[in-house]
């Protein structure tokens, strides 16, 4: 489902689904409730104070382990609620088309995009 003639499809989350904010240096964090997310971004429910996030980039951490995690930046806050968009790994924003682009089952068997994650 699409909110606001957003580019990417957000799903919006029927339970309370816990995650955390946490500083790239690992000096802060903060609990959250995921509110939606899409391939792009999410938008959360912060517990707490909000300051921290005027961080440059930060870490969305999405399971108790911490090994399941999105690097993010900040777009709004309205609130207790902030908006947040996706870093890739080479530091550019994620794009709901390049996404898609990479998304599983886009790549063929011997692209150079395809690689092991083991």
């Amino acid at each position: 489902m699409r909110f606001d003639g957003r580019k990417a499809s957000r799903v919006k989350m029927d339970h309370r689904q816990p995650v955390n904010l946490m500083g790239s240096d690992g000096t802060w964090r903060r609990s959250c409730v995921l509110l939606d997310v899409s391939q792009t971004g999410a938008k959360v429910e912060v517990e707490g104070t909000l300051d921290v996030l005027q961080a440059k980039e930060f870490f969305m951490v999405l399971s108790s382990t911490g090994l399941a995690y999105r690097r993010c930046e900040l777009v709004w806050i309205d609130g207790t609620t902030a908006g947040v968009h996706f870093i890739t790994a080479d530091g550019k924003k994620r794009t709901a088309r390049a996404s898609a682009a990479t998304a599983p089952g886009s790549c063929k068997p011997g692209d150079p995009k395809l690689r092991s994650t083991h």
